[in-house]
């Protein structure tokens, strides 16, 4: 028989004649190499067609104790408690990875047979420690939904971060993180790649029109800031934006994250624009949400490296080293208060201005009264002045 790929039950079962009738001849060199070869290619046929099946795990656990005479009780610091113990014993407790990973040290099972993948020979190292999130506040806000308790995202928490972080695709993306203000705050980089994940699984349902950065023109953020007039102008932003193929999302940010916007973008190649609405002002927001279209214009498509802006827009410092964030905030005072339509007016000097004069202004240069007195008291340095026409605690009653 001529050796060759076993291309059906007939081609194998003739195979399997061959090297019957081969053993049976008298032994030599060649005999054994052919018996070899065609051994072999059954061995291919058998994988592709019959593959075996692995053993169920627990099967797996219960023959090792067996085979060791080993107790439930001696599974107590391998799995956990003595209730999880029986738990797993009875199929009602899924294995976690960091039983999985015990269970291979201490009990040599293997790992193809943990995960239920002829292909993995180590379970995988711990990537996620609990430790090092807001794990609390992730699940008040509904980060992982298919867990009921707080407790349960704490013993899987290994999977539900790995889910959670699906949503990057296949790498994470170089933070550019700009904290504008003077305080000393040192922002978790963790809490802040959780944020950005969980946007981008929430816009992962959404659909947006065609996106061409040339179309974020002039025209555009004019047409944009126009929605400012109107109280709930905030709302029609998502719409305005998703006709331009923008991603547009509010969303509470975690503690120490510090974040008041960011821009990135989708697994689509999309621009994201995201706001956490941490200060409660329509100045912030409007602010926040030109300096983040600033980096998609200006910067987040100018290379080719997945970049992600983090922004800290409130602030009383004029100071920011980083270029980018720079550029941003010329970009976004300049759009919002055009130097061309205030040129005959001094905002530094707030002993100009009153309330009536605020409005206005604004009214004539189709801004919300907000957007000019919070930069009125930018200008001047007086953050004490026109508190009450920056519109606080108008923004997130109309999100959350």
């Amino acid at each position: 028989m001529k050796a060759k790929l076993l291309e059906n039950n007939k081609d194998y079962e003739m195979a399997l004649d061959y090297i019957e009738s081969l053993m049976e001849k008298p032994e030599s060199k060649e005999i054994n190499r052919e018996i070899e070869l065609f051994t072999l290619l059954v061995k291919v046929y058998e994988d592709k067609h019959f593959p075996v099946d692995l053993p169920d795990p627990i099967d797996a656990i219960l023959f090792v104790m067996d085979q060791q005479k080993l107790k439930r009780k001696d599974l107590i610091p391998i799995i956990g408690s003595q209730s999880k113990v029986s738990e797993v014993l009875n199929q009602k407790r899924p294995l976690s990875l960091a039983m999985m990973r015990n269970l291979q040290d201490k009990l040599n099972i293997p790992a193809e047979v943990l995960l239920q993948d002829p292909k993995k020979e180590k379970i995988p190292e711990l990537k996620f420690s609990y430790r090092d999130y807001p794990v609390s506040e992730m699940f008040k806000l509904g980060y992982f939904p298919e867990k009921s308790k707080l407790s349960q995202v704490k013993e899987y928490f290994e999977e539900v971060m790995s889910d959670l972080f699906s949503s990057f695709g296949d790498g994470m993306p170089t933070p550019v993180y700009c904290k504008q203000s003077f305080r000393k705050m040192v922002p978790s980089m963790n809490a802040i790649f959780a944020w950005q994940a969980q946007i981008l699984k929430k816009i992962s349902y959404e659909k947006v029109d065609k996106f061409n950065l040339s179309a974020l023109d002039d025209n555009f953020i004019e047409k944009l800031l126009a929605l400012s007039i109107d109280e709930t102008g905030p709302l029609l932003v998502k719409d305005y934006l998703k006709t331009y193929g923008v991603h547009f999302i509010t969303e509470t940010n975690l503690s120490k994250t510090y974040v008041d916007g960011a821009a990135f973008k989708a697994l689509d190649d999309k621009p994201v624009v995201a706001l956490s609405l941490r200060h409660d002002r329509i100045d912030n927001f409007w602010f926040t949400l030109i300096h983040e279209l600033g980096h998609v214009i200006k910067h987040l498509y100018s290379k080719s490296n997945n970049k992600s802006f983090f922004d800290n827009t409130n602030s009383t410092s004029k100071k920011c080293i980083s270029p980018v964030e720079k550029e941003a905030n010329r970009f976004a005072m300049e759009y919002l208060i055009p130097s061309t339509k205030i040129k005959d007016y001094k905002l530094s000097d707030f002993s100009l201005w009153s309330n009536c004069k605020i409005m206005t202004t604004a009214k004539e240069i189709n801004r919300s009264p907000a957007i000019l007195a919070g930069r009125i008291r930018y200008e001047s340095g007086s953050f004490s002045i026109f508190s009450d026409m920056l519109g606080s605690k108008c923004i997130k009653k109309l999100f959350f």
